[in-house]
């Protein structure tokens, strides 16, 4: 069985982190023997824990980190790791310069952003692309950007982030959140639950909300998951406008899919997207989704899904009419339910992405 490193700097909540759990759930002990290395704790480790990876801290000050290099090296002689599974430029770089003291592992990295590197940063990732083994990226948008920046195409593979339908599914009726928040049954709720950071669009979100009280009259509410440094100036922004009956914050919660089921529809406003967890999770629990044209998303919502709409980012008036089609065309948004179904089983089904990730593994060491 293959032995695999997951290295990851930060360990806490945000869709990186679902990743590499979600991966660990399927294939540990089946495909893979699953080992965890992390340099600031959070929840991931107390779920990897929970399921019995063992879990070790690394410290990685900087990208070019010889000493924690040789640590990761050690460690993966201690554990006998075959392959190291990275997420982000520091550990990335880490787990290159490892091998120069471990030859015997091999690297696969999965870039999760579609963001451009400066100058500097393209030369060393042209530098230490001799080094690779392997990559992944989750969105078409994303591969473009890897070998934009500097990373070679011929070793770099699309594959979409995934989720289990069976894992969403479920009725209204099960869903505590309108008795939460004192909501009636035929209230029209949209969900966001996006960390509150500048690259998330709140503020533009709630600007919408405001402009979409002028142009309907159907009765809504905005409910907002999460926390984040934005999330006091979010609140005033609200209490300023005048929007506390649409708006509701309820914080960050584990308890998702509750929050999916009592909803209606899906937004999410970000600046920067790969491949949002968050909107395929929202569409295997049968939600439409409004979602800006940013990133990744146009790999999940476009014409042949049929699964919602797309917004221009940072424009209240294109989102908030289609926040209004939403409330005011029910056919439309049934339509738009059914195809979030179907577009999830055809494209962003979990055990495809097992199956693909899996492959890229044997890629890798066999390179």
């Amino acid at each position: 069985m293959m032995k695999v490193l997951y290295l990851l700097n930060f360990a806490g909540k945000a869709g990186t982190e679902r990743y590499v759990e979600t991966l660990v759930r399927y294939l540990n002990h089946t495909r893979v023997e699953a080992y965890f290395a992390y340099n600031e704790a959070g929840l991931l480790v107390e779920r990897l824990q929970e399921m019995g990876v063992p879990c070790r801290r690394v410290e990685m000050r900087r990208r070019f980190d010889r000493k924690a290099a040789k640590e990761v090296a050690k460690l993966c002689e201690e554990w006998g790791i075959d392959l190291v599974h990275c997420h982000y430029l520091r550990e990335h770089y880490t787990a290159l310069l490892a091998k120069q003291y471990n030859p015997h592992i091999r690297v696969v990295y999965t870039n999760h952003f579609v963001l451009a590197n400066d100058a500097i940063t393209r030369l060393s990732n042209r530098w230490m692309d001799k080094r690779q083994d392997w990559m992944i990226a989750v969105c078409n948008k994303g591969k473009e950007q890897l070998i934009a920046n500097g990373w070679s195409g011929e070793r770099i593979q699309v594959i979409f982030n995934a989720v289990d339908l069976d894992a969403w599914a479920g009725e209204r009726s099960e869903s505590t959140l309108r008795q939460e928040l004192g909501l009636p049954e035929d209230r029209f709720v949209m969900l966001c639950a996006s960390r509150f950071a500048e690259d998330k669009g709140h503020k533009y979100l709630i600007d919408s909300v405001k402009r979409l009280t002028t142009i309907t009259d159907v009765p809504f509410t905005l409910v907002l998951a999460g926390d984040g440094p934005l999330l006091e100036p979010s609140k005033e922004q609200v209490r300023a406008l005048g929007l506390e009956e649409q708006v509701k914050f309820i914080g960050f919660r584990k308890d998702i899919k509750n929050l999916y089921k009592g909803s209606d529809l899906y937004v999410n406003s970000s600046q920067h997207e790969a491949l949002s967890f968050l909107i395929i999770e929202a569409m295997a629990a049968g939600l439409p989704v409004i979602a800006t044209d940013m990133g990744g998303n146009s790999d999940i919502v476009n014409p042949e899904a049929g699964c919602g709409l797309l917004v221009k980012y940072d424009d209240p008036v294109s989102l908030s009419e289609a926040m209004k089609r939403m409330l005011e065309d029910r056919d439309f948004l049934a339509r738009c339910r059914e195809g979030a179904l179907r577009t999830v089983e055809e494209k962003f089904e979990i055990h495809k992405w097992v199956e693909q990730t899996y492959g890229v593994y044997e890629k890798a060491i066999n390179r």
